[in-house]
């Protein structure tokens, strides 16, 4: 059975480290400028080398984003910063723009090109057009179902690697082509700086009653026309995989590093599982309930199994669904006296119950009975971000395990 690829967001250097640390085989992101997620810390050149040494000595990749679509004042600057990374041993570079695609043939020949699910790949004639160009995978567009993209993979030669989105987000408009944030607010989209506009309160407005509003359904608090639920593909992974895709990818470089951990984790362990058991392969509640630690919305299949109805979009709210509190991270543990150095990132208490979860663990509850600060001082609360704390954890835990609390 072929090796399936899991393919995690890095927004910047700790989320890529997570992403890593908890079962991605190969990460994605950005430097500074270019990619399309411009509301991620990003990395600048000196971290885009620690992030691609941090995955290589583990046997991971990395994908660098240049997937804008360049306007001419832009490719200076593209030219200017390739020619910055020249040196990086870069796995694969993300790109949507048939200029900027010329651009690395000829002047970065031998580079590894993916084709961006910009790029609105729909069928095997494009996807071969594509690879004849040069691109060794592209990225589906998200509005394919399974029957399409196994039709894509039965047309294609294998040397044509083949990946799609199984999990996160959902942008309303067709594979992120979206003129509403650019018309509204003046950020495009198409140049990694969308407002995300389809998730704002929206209601209707009469030419001729040009103040009087009216929600479209019957609902005090508006309505969200454009909301879709996000996509999550985890309960139908054999369909994925049996379809042809060579490579799952999470949405995400400008979520958590809770929402990071949570999702890679539980995909990594959904992965495994079928490369173990293959047709014997069956779902785990747990998996979904890993994954709905971190802040979401409601989910849905997307285009997988036909075109989204009215189910698949959430009229009522664009508020997330949170069921626990990401409260800090673990950067040491002392065997001896059982204490974990805790990087807080959201108030907790003694008398708290708290979860910790890690890569390789199944999670553990404990009442939060003992805390200091960074001096070894005992304090009742920790109030202030980011402060260092020592907690006593019931059995050993590891750099980078998250503390939670559950709601």
């Amino acid at each position: 059975m072929n090796k399936i690829e899991l393919l995690s967001p890095a927004g910047d250097l700790e989320k890529l480290k997570i992403a890593i640390d908890y079962g991605a085989d190969a990460v994605y992101c950005s430097g500074e400028h270019f990619g399309l997620r411009s509301g991620a810390r990003n990395f600048t050149t000196e971290n885009l080398a620690k992030g691609l040494d941090y995955a290589h000595t583990r046997g991971r990749k990395l994908y660098l984003a240049l997937n804008v679509f360049a306007h001419n004042e832009d490719l200076k600057g593209i030219e200017d910063f390739m020619d910055e990374i020249s040196d990086l041993p870069v796995d694969a570079f993300l790109i949507s723009d048939p200029g900027i695609l010329r651009w690395m043939k000829v002047n970065r020949p031998t580079a590894n090109l993916h084709l961006s699910t910009q790029a609105n790949t729909t069928n095997k004639i494009s996807a071969l057009y594509w690879h004849e160009q040069g691109i060794k995978r592209i990225v589906l567009a998200r509005e394919l179902s399974l029957k399409e993209i196994a039709e894509i993979r039965e047309y294609t030669p294998n040397t044509l690697e083949l990946e799609a989105f199984v999990h996160g987000a959902m942008c309303i408009s067709y594979s992120g082509r979206c003129l509403l944030s650019s018309y509204m607010t003046g950020r495009d989209a198409n140049r990694g700086e969308c407002a995300h506009p389809c998730r704002w309160h929206y209601s209707v407005v009469e030419e001729k009653r040009p103040n009087e509003y009216y929600p479209v359904i019957e609902d005090v608090r508006g309505t969200y026309i454009f909301n879709s639920k996000d996509l999550c593909m985890i309960r139908h992974l054999p369909k994925l995989i049996e379809a042809g895709l060579s490579s799952l990818k999470i949405e995400g470089r400008t979520k958590s590093i809770f929402y990071t951990a949570a999702v890679t984790g539980a995909y990594r362990k959904a992965i495994d599982a079928y490369m173990k058991e293959g047709y014997n392969w069956v779902f785990r509640d747990e998996w979904l309930k890993e994954i709905g630690k971190a802040s979401h919305r409601l989910y849905t299949t997307g285009f997988y199994f036909g075109k989204p109805g009215a189910e698949d979009q959430n009229y009522d709210s664009s508020q997330y669904i949170r069921d626990y509190d990401f409260t800090g991270l673990v950067k040491s543990y002392d065997s001896s006296s059982q204490l974990a150095t805790v990087e807080q990132r959201n108030k907790m208490s003694v008398g708290d119950e708290i979860e910790i979860s890690g890569p390789g663990i199944e999670p553990f509850l404990q009442t939060l009975d003992f805390m200091t600060d960074e001096n070894g001082i005992p304090i009742e609360d920790a109030p202030h971000a980011q402060q260092i704390l020592k907690i006593r954890v019931k059995q050993p835990v590891s750099e980078n395990y998250m503390v939670s609390i559950p709601k």
